[in-house]
Formats: C-alpha cells, structure tokens, sequence
C-alpha cells in the first residue's frame, strides 16, 4: 500500500510542478474578469454587482467606470494609499515607543531610494502602533522581475488545443469519457463557482523589458498579480541595508532587534459578506476561498488548487494538492485495514491458538518476578490473544568570490574547508540529539521494568491481573509527554545548527533544516515503538537464568499470545494523541490567541471600521519554519501509517480521518487565522520527496521483520507443516494448528528455583524440558523457525522490491503526454518570441515609412 501510494505520487508530483509553473499566472483582477464573465451579460449595467468589472477585450471602453467601482471596495477595506490610487503591497509595522527609530529612518530611506513608496498610518486600536503601507511602481516591478527572472504570459496560440484533440488516441479518449462522468460526481468542484479553475493554453517567458512588447499588457495595474507583487516587495525588503556594514541588511534582523515588529502582505479583503455569494458573487479571492474551500460543509469536495495557487503561491499549492493526493492514497489502505481488523473480531473467538490458551486451565506460567510473584494461569492471558542566495550567505562571504559557471557574475563563495567544519559539527550536534533520544527511551524501558515487578505483585487482583496492560498504558502515557517535551528542544537545536552551516540559498537552507527535524523527530517518535517490535521479550533468558538489567530487574518479556498487543497499543496512543495536539495546536491555540487580540481591542470600535491591514495585524503570523511544520506532521504520519502497518492496520484509517479534517483545517487557518504569508514559488516539494522514498524502502524492510519476527506468522507456519498433526496426514475435521500452544511453551522444574515450589512451569520458548538430555538448549524446531524467518525476508523484500522496480519502469517520472506538452511549450515560446519581435520591427518599419517585410530581413 506505501509503494502504490509512493508511485502514483511520484508520477502526479512531476504533472503537478508543471501545471504550476507553466500555466498563466492569473491576476486578480483578471480572475474576476473570468469568474464574473458570465454574470456579466445578465446585469443590468457592464459592471457586476460584487466586483464591478467587465472584460477589458470585450467592453474596453467602460473599463474606467469598472475599475473605480473596485477601487472603491478596495479603499473602503484599506488596500489602497490615502489618494485612493496606490494599491498597497506590503505592510510594516513597529511601534512608536521604541527607539531604534535611526535604523529605521535609514531602512525606509534606502526603500525609497530602491523605487518603493512608503505611507504611514497610526492603527485606530492601538495609538503606540505604527502602520507602514508599501507600494512598489510599475517602472520598479519591471525593473526587478526581469532581475529574478520572473515568467509572465505570452499571447495564446489557439490551434494547439485544435491539434491536441485531433491527435487524442483511444486511451486518452477514454480517459475523457471517465473525465465527463467525474464531472457528475458529487465531490467534483462547481465550475459554475470556479469560472477561473478552466483549463487555458497558456504559456509563459522570462520577463523583460527591452522585450516588453511581447508580453499581454492590458493593464500595468493587474499585469503582475498579487502574489508577484508581494513576493518582489519582500525581495527588495531583505536586501536592504538599515545601517553601514554588509551585514545590517534585511527586514528579519530588524524585526529580530525589535525596530519593527512585523511585516506581511495583506489580505485581500474580509473572509464573510453580509450578502450570500451564491446570489451577489464572492467579493474577493479570500472570500471565494472561505466559501468555496475553507468551511467544514466542503469537506467533501475536491480542492481549488489553482485558485489556491493564484492567493498563496505555487509553493503552498503544491502543499496541498500533496495532501490532497495523499489523503485519497489513503482510502484503499483503510479499507483493507478496516476488513483486516474486523476480520480479527470476529475470528478471535474461532481461532485455534485462542480457544488452547482460553482453555488451558491447568497450565501455569512461570512467576514473572523471583520474588512476591506467583504462578498465573495460561487462560489468564486470553483477552491479549484476540533560489536566490540568502543575504545571511551574502554577508557572511561578501569578501570571497568566484565567477558563477552558470551565470558568469561573480557572488559569495564558501570556502570548502570552512563548510567541511560547520558541517563536520552540525552532524556532530544531530548525533549527540539522536542519543540524547535513546537515552530517554532507555529511562521508559528502565521504568517499564520496575513497574512491571511492581505491578505482578501487586495486591489489588485487577492490577495483577491486568499487569501487562497497566505497565505498557503507564509507559505508553509517560513515552508521550517526553516525546512532546524533546520535540520543542530539537526545533530550538535544528535552527542553530542549520544556521551554523550557512546554507547559500533559500531552498538549501529549508532542506538542511527539514533533514534535521524530520530525523529527531522520527527518531523520537519510533524508537519506542522499534523497541517494542524488534527488542521486547527477545533477550529475556529463560527460568532460572534470566538476564538482569544492572543485576536488579528481569528484562520484560511477551504473553504467551505474542508482543502485537503491545506493539499495538503504543502505536494507537500515541498517534491519537499526537494528532488531537497538532490540531488543537493548529487551529485552537491560533483561534484563542485571536480572540485575546480582539479582546484587547476598545470597545468602541467596531471591526468595520479598522481597515483591513489592521485587521490582518491582529491575525497570528505564520509560523517562521513556514510549510515545514505541515510538511513534517504528514511524513511523520505517513512513516506512521506504512513502517508498522502489518501490526497496526488501523493506522491508515485513523490517518485518513485525521487528514479529511487536516485539509479543512489547513484551510481555514490560512484564510481566516493567519496573516496572509508570502507567496513563495516551487518547482516541487524539495526534501521531503527524498525522505518519503526512504520512508517507503523502511517500510518494506520493516514490515518483512515485524510479519517474521515480531508475529506469530512463521512459527504457525512451520508448526502447521512441519509439527502439527497436518504434518504426516491433513483431514477437513481436524485443524492444522491444533496442538500449537503447548508445543510453543517450554517445561521448567519449579524446584530449581529454591523456592519451596514443586511441579512445573511454563515459558515462552523452544528449549528442551529438564528430563531431556540437554535442558534447557535450543531445540531442533527454534533453528527451524529462525531459518524459516530469515529465508521468509529475504523472499519478501526481493519480491517487494522486484514489483516496485518494476511499477517505477511501467509509470516513468514525466509520462510520455507531459513530456511531449514541455518540449511543445518551449518550442511555441520560441516561435511567439520570434513572431512578436518580427511584429515589432515591422511597426517601426511602418511608422518611419520603410517597406514592410513579413520575414526577417
């Protein structure tokens, strides 16, 4: 179920980065354009109630009157200047009383000098907060698209969808039949409501501006969207110097030093009308999205992602179009998890091995203590049988330069030696936190230990004779709050080191640092649960000779129906409560501390009259690490879900139910509780891909151990064909496991223990009984078994593999259709770049009375 989930995601990951990156990157006022189209013709006037905008290539001439009306919505919540024309792009904000008020007076200026206009504002709640509005001019958002190589849209080729559809096969036909009946499903998105999620041709270039001719301007106002717009403000604010120095550069060290306090694009508007949208439209692309997306009521419906895409960036869409796959990879593995479980039920009582232990009322089991401990009875244990560089970067190594062979400029340089040594420590400092995490598994093992002593002699006949669930419950418990308490010490720790490394870029630094978190966290989260699946009950000794942690306490050792149960129970606890946490974390913590913002608010003013950058500034901000809290929940759930999914088939349904209320989750915290973050472009979903292919062949190999070792698969398997009464003969009446307990438990003589007990007892083992003529030593059928279970691994996962390599072969990274539509887009690009070009020179031909050439000259 891992590997299937690992291909088709891997195959849908590359189908996704494309449409992401090569589809036309919508404004918002061109995706009102598009969504009200049709609502247009039905109004009274050009302009629609709720937006006020007409398509500028069909009514160019009442665009004016149409633009004013937004313009006026958009002063009324706060997006624009006080002249009622400049949008607003950007916010910062610092407060009055503090003093560091030279380095921003020196920061502003440097902005100012960049080409960004700056306006101030007192907030109306807070007299001591000081609102900084950021509008960046089309000469300056020219002028930096081109410098980070920004892709804007070309004009539309419209035979290559006519070609497309002629050259469609029977395959993709078909495919398209599928497509039309999915349209009818329930889950699918309105379309009607997402005029804008239509499919376009569309193809886009490399921004600039002695070419500026070729790209489709109809209006310099909406040409860049929203997300651009912020995300070069936000470029420009961390490569500004606030102070003389390479070093006292950036908006986040001013912030770290407290000359302001936040900085943040804003929303686009309020999340709720008082008019319902299905009569009056949505009043923005935030409201749309709450509506459409982020209440609970659609939780059943497919995701908006490339409205998704066009609020928050391709980096947070691919986010959740991960998850949204995930998720629906998820429902075939909770299926066959949820009959796997209830299969069990229902068979518990029919089971062979069950009714023997059940019955077994005359066969004692050793003393679990050597002393206080008494004899228990085998049926007692029947119910447990059932891109840029970073400016950090820049100033650390401003001095050492070398030529980019990709660019040809020079930039920083870090020298080899000196990133051998930071690394050398950083890895230094992962290994010290990896035992620090065995060491506190080791303590829980030590208690499990004691407690276990305590509670088989324990004098309440319940707690006796429920020890093993009392001490793995109270291990479990404590396991958990450790696991939470180290967690919060790791993020601290993961920073320092990954700043101590001094990644060069973005992407460099947000893999470093999700590496180091995804291993302290994995390592925290499973080695308990590896202890119990792989180390539980194996070195226990037998009666007489039992091993002895520190020569005090007896090691634990299963029941007589296996160390599942407890495997089981560790799993289950801590996944539920894990997950009840992230949420509350996620969405009850940000909600309350909301709350307390507005709470603090004068009771006199109403929220309608705050604009809406102050309304965002009483939002909670994103946390700093970005995506990569959400990205780690979900790896960390799905390593859950896959590595020990043999022992705990309910895993992939409580993962599925979690991730249904996640997405909604996810959802309604970037819209409603969040400050709007930065939109960021991706190509992908960076490390987290590698860590999930290393996730799935950990899966495979842990899974071969647990069916082999951990269960009683193999010992069943060799009893029941080699052992059993099918062994000589096989009969339908007779069952081929009859017999099997009493073989699986080994005969020890209760008077070498000095007790003053006479008679027998019995163990979980293989070794042969006192009378024989080696007691105690291995019998014949434990090496049979322990063969049986290292050929039955070796078979599993060359098997496993041998199926994954193979589904890697029939489903290739960039299926034959995409590759063709990639190596189609640049070829087409190339030919509009040469068509408007030549369109150009014939112009100028024209306007300085040269003969006109329709061909290059």
């Amino acid at each position: 179920m891992s590997l299937l989930a690992i291909f088709l995601y891997h195959h849908f990951e590359n189908y996704f980065s494309f449409c992401l990156i090569s589809c036309k990157p919508m404004t918002n006022l061109e995706s009102i354009l598009k969504s009200r189209e049709r609502q247009y013709f039905a109004n009274k006037g050009p302009c629609s109630q709720s937006y006020g905008f007409s398509s500028s290539h069909k009514l160019r001439d009442e665009s004016d009157y149409c633009d004013n009306n937004d313009m006026n919505y958009i002063a009324s919540s706060g997006l624009l200047f006080k002249d009622g024309k400049k949008r607003i792009d950007y916010i910062l904000v610092y407060r009055k009383s503090n003093i560091q008020y030279d380095k921003r007076n020196t920061f502003e200026k440097n902005l100012r000098a960049e080409g960004l206009m700056l306006e101030k504002e007192p907030a109306v709640a807070n007299p001591d907060i000081m609102f900084i509005k950021i509008h960046i001019p089309w000469d300056t958002l020219c002028k930096y698209a081109e410098r980070l190589n920004i892709r804007m849209p070309f004009r539309k080729k419209s035979y290559y969808t006519d070609r497309r559809s002629k050259s469609m096969g029977r395959v993709q036909k078909y495919f398209r039949r599928i497509k039309k009946w999915m349209s009818q499903n329930p889950m699918v998105l309105d379309k009607s409501a997402f005029p804008d999620l239509e499919d376009s041709d569309c193809y886009t270039g490399p921004f600039s501006r002695a070419r500026i001719h070729h790209f489709i301007i109809n209006n310099k106002d909406t040409f860049f969207s929203n997300a651009t717009r912020s995300r070069i403000v936000y470029h420009m604010l961390q490569h500004t110097k606030y102070e003389n120095g390479i070093s006292k550069v950036g908006i986040c060290k001013l912030i770290n030093n407290g000359s302001y306090i936040a900085a943040f694009p804003p929303h686009e508007g309020a999340y709720k009308s008082n008019q319902p949208i299905k009569t009056h439209g949505p009043q923005n692309n935030r409201h749309l999205l709450y509506e459409r997306w982020a209440r609970w009521g659609m939780w059943y419906k497919h995701q908006p992602l490339d409205l998704i895409r066009l609020y928050f960036g391709e980096k947070i869409g691919l986010y959740f179009a991960w998850l949204g796959w995930y998720t629906g990879m998820l429902i075939p593995a909770a299926i066959v998890g949820l009959c796997v479980f209830f299969y069990g039920i229902l068979t518990m009582n029919a089971s062979q091995v069950s009714q023997e232990i059940c019955k077994a009322t005359e066969v004692f089991m050793c003393p679990l203590c050597d002393k206080n401990c008494s004899l228990q009875r085998l049926n007692e244990s029947c119910i447990y049988a059932k891109e840029t560089l970073r400016p950090q970067f820049e100033a650390k190594y401003y001095k050492m330069e070398r030529v980019n062979p990709i660019s040809g400029k020079p930039e920083p340089h870090q020298p080899s030696s000196d990133k051998v040594s930071r690394l050398l420590v950083s890895i230094s400092g992962i290994f010290f936190m990896i035992s620090l995490v065995i060491t506190a598994v080791f303590a829980v093992v030590v208690y499990r230990l004691v407690v276990m002593e305590q509670f088989a002699s324990f004098k309440w006949n319940f707690i006796k004779q429920h020890w093993q669930f009392a001490t793995s419950a109270a291990a479990v418990c404590i396991n958990f709050v450790i696991i939470m308490a180290l967690n919060v010490a790791y993020e601290k720790i993961a920073y320092l080191l990954t700043n101590l490394e001094y990644p060069r870029t973005e992407s460099e630094w947000e893999n470093s640092f999700a590496l180091k978190m995804f291993l302290f966290q994995f390592v925290n989260l499973n080695s308990s649960i590896f202890y119990i699946a792989f180390f539980l009950g194996r070195f226990v000794g037998h009666p007489g000779k039992y091993n002895k942690l520190f020569n005090r306490w007896r090691l634990e050792e299963c029941h007589p129906s296996g160390c599942l149960i407890d495997l089981c129970l560790q799993m289950g606890v801590i996944m539920f409560l894990k997950q009840i946490w992230n949420n509350f974390m996620e969405l009850g913590y940000p909600l309350i501390q909301n709350w307390w913002s507005r709470h603090k608010i004068k009771r006199g003013i109403q929220d309608a009259s705050i604009p809406q950058w102050e309304n965002d500034w009483n939002l909670q901000p994103m946390n700093i690490h970005g995506l990569m809290d959400e990205y780690l929940e979900m790896v960390l759930q799905f390593g859950f879900t896959t590595i020990f999914v043999a022992a705990f088939p309910l895993a992939p349904l409580l993962a599925l139910l979690n991730n249904i209320i996640e997405i909604r989750l996810d959802a309604y915290k970037f819209v409603t509780q969040w400050r709007r973050p930065l939109p960021a472009r991706a190509t992908d979903i960076g490390i987290w891909y590698g860590i999930l292919e290393g996730i799935g062949i950990l899966a495979v190999i842990t899974n071969a151990f647990v069916i082999a070792i951990t269960s009683d698969y193999i010992p069943r398997f060799v009893y029941e064909y080699k052992y059993g009464p099918c062994a000589t003969h096989f009969e339908y009446s007779e069952s081929c496991l009859t017999g099997y307990v009493n073989n699986s438990l080994s005969f020890f003589d209760l008077s070498e223990l000095g007790l003053g007990k006479s008679g027998y007892c019995r163990y979980r083992d293989y070794r042969g009984p006192p009378w024989s003529s080696k007691p105690y030593e291995f019998t014949l059928q434990y090496w049979h078994i322990l063969a049986a279970r290292l050929a039955f691994i070796i078979v599993f996962e060359h098997l496993v593999f041998g199926i994954k390599s193979f589904i890697a072969y029939l489903i290739p990274d960039v299926p034959k259709n995409l590759y063709d539509r990639i190596r189609r887009e640049k070829y087409l690009v190339q030919e509009m770049m040469y068509e408007a070009e030549l369109e150009h020179l014939q112009q100028q031909r024209r306007k300085s009375g040269h003969p006109v050439h329709h061909e290059w000259p």
